[in-house]
Parts: structure tokens; sequence; C-alpha cells
């Protein structure tokens, strides 16, 4: 599992001489994730779930130096794009055994947007982008890179180039998928950052988008309550080092915790229809997919509610702020 946590803010002249950028990155495999992010000064940050032992504290996974940056980024335009289907609690209620007072009580959900028909994934974050273009009066083929976060891809080889092609992009921005499950988005916009400030790009494209329902198990109360489709995105912009608005980020990852959530690769059964050769053992392969969500939800809460607030002190204090600088605190669902 994983832990990202970032800090964002505005051109505070008090902070502006404090342009840096400091980052402390140790990835070591998949797991689960949840970010959060916070605003005017905003945080973001996310976790993924690892063990106790580690739990953000490791001295071995301290950030670098910091280092003064030529080059800052800041967040110019931003939008969100939602199916048409939705699919309240009560729905719910009809397929497992559920009530919308249990679900909205624990979790504050009421509805969820699914995708249906026609719909697709690539579609809803070419919306999102089209509307983060348009707020940050960009044209597409201003764009310089596209970074497509999502776990669910229409496409193994990745869908942002496809998001490319929506857009109209006529020059060919370098276009990737990033996949982190729900730290996705935070580790976009460390990567923007990060190809802004050392790689000499201006406007970089950053979507989060996700559709989950379609590793759903509807019938298992646990997980069905919980996920749904959606695709946001901004767009981030390189700036003069004093209007730097990202300030620090916090992120770690720990494998032990994929036991807690995943949803795991499996062969098929079909089987031996398409025959072997006899030649060759075990070959051709069989088939392959994803199992549905699996999570042991107590784990999970127990996880965030233990390192998530380790991550978030962690970045605050490599942004040189504390609590008090806050002004927004968002977090992941």
């Amino acid at each position: 599992m994983a832990n990202a946590s970032g800090f964002l803010g505005p051109s505070v002249p008090s902070l502006r001489r404090r342009a840096q950028f400091q980052r402390s990155m140790a990835i070591h495999g998949s797991g689960f994730c949840s970010p959060e992010l916070s605003a005017k000064r905003v945080f973001c940050s996310s976790a993924i779930q690892g063990a106790d032992k580690q739990a953000l504290g490791d001295s071995s996974i301290e950030s670098r130096a910091p280092r003064l940056v030529s080059k800052g980024c800041k967040l110019l335009g931003s939008g969100s794009a939602i199916p048409s289907l939705q699919v309240s609690n009560d729905d719910l209620a009809k397929i497992v055994d559920t009530s919308d007072e249990w679900i909205s009580v624990r979790t504050g959900i009421r509805n969820r947007r699914v995708l249906s028909g026609k719909d697709s994934l690539t579609n809803l974050a070419a919306e999102a982008a089209r509307k983060a273009l348009e707020m940050a009066q960009v044209d597409a083929d201003d764009v310089d890179m596209v970074l497509m976060c999502t776990s669910t891809p229409e496409d193994l080889f990745g869908s942002a180039p496809q998001i490319q092609k929506a857009l109209g992009c006529k020059k060919y921005p370098l276009s990737y998928d990033i996949t982190a499950a729900c730290s996705g988005f935070v580790l976009g916009l460390v990567s923007a950052a990060c190809h802004i400030r050392g790689g000499g790009f201006n406007n970089v494209l950053v979507i989060g988008a996700d559709s989950l329902s379609r590793y759903v198990d509807w019938t298992d109360r646990g997980t069905c309550i919980l996920f749904g489709d959606a695709a946001g995105a901004v767009l981030v912009q390189s700036c003069d080092a004093e209007e730097d608005g990202l300030f620090a980020f916090d992120l770690h990852s720990d494998g032990d915790g994929q036991r807690h959530l995943k949803a795991s690769f499996t062969e098929n059964d079909i089987d031996h229809a398409v025959g072997t050769s006899g030649a060759i053992s075990d070959f051709p392969p069989r088939r392959s997919s994803y199992s549905c969500i699996q999570m042991n939800g107590k784990e999970v809460f127990r996880f965030a509610c233990r390192s998530v607030p380790q991550s978030i002190e962690s970045a605050l204090q490599k942004a040189g702020l504390d609590g008090s600088n806050i002004d927004w605190l968002l977090l992941h669902q």
C-alpha cells in the first residue's frame, strides 16, 4: 500500500522566499491507496496501506535535502465529468442487505454514478480535461504532456494517448498512464511538478479517472456501497519560482497492504478448449483477467486513521508550515 501527501499554496510573499521543492519518495510495490488534498494553502495527501513498523517514521526514507527551484508550478484550471446513470442507496438495498440510513451514516454517500450504455472512461476523462483547459484559457495545442491517473484503463497499453487524440492536440504531446489506485492523482501532481521543474515542460494536464464499477462485486455489501465512476482534471503550468504553489509532498508505499485491498490478476479456467501442442508444457497460457475488488474495510480504516495524519504532518514540516496555516483540508472519501 502507499501514502502520498502534498502541500499546495498560492503566491504568498512570506512563502515565496522559500520557493523550494522538497521530495521524499519510496515506492516498493502495489497495495491500497487513499488520497487527501488541502487548498488556498491546499494539502494533498494519499494513503496506500503499509505495515505499522514503517508508518512514515522510518529514518531510512527521509526527504532529500531541499534544493532551490528556478521554476515553479501552479494550478491554473480544473474540470470534472460524471456518467449520467445515478445509483442510489435505495437501489442497492434491492440487491444486497443494506439501507440508505446504514450507508449514509457510515460513509456520507447517498448516490454514486456508474458508466452505462455507450459511456466510456476515455470520454469522461476528455470532458474533464476540456473543462480544465477552458478554465485555464489554454489551447489544446499548447499542452506539453497528458498524465492519465487510472487503475481501470480501457486499453491495456494505456488510455492517455486516446485522451490526447480526443482533445485534438496536433503537436502530439507525450501522454502516458499512471497506475496508483487512489493515490494516482496525487502522484500525477508530483510527476507534473517534476516534469515542469526538471524537464522543461510548460503545460501538463493531470487527469484522475476510474471506472471501478466494472470491478465491483455488486453482491458484496462491504464494497459495492463505496465505489463509482468519474473523472477530474487540472492544468498544471510552469511559472516563476516566486509564484510556486506546490511546496512539499510526502510519499510512501508498502506492498504488505495488498492483502487488505486488491483486485488481483487471475487466470480463467476456460480451458483447454484451445488445446495444447504437446510439445511445450502449459502452453499456450490461459487467458487472464482481474478479480473484483476485495477489501478488508476495518483494516483499511485503521490504516487511514493511523498513517494519514502522520503523512500530513510530514508534508507540512517539509513545507515549513504547521496546522494553523491550513485553510482547507480535503481528504479522500
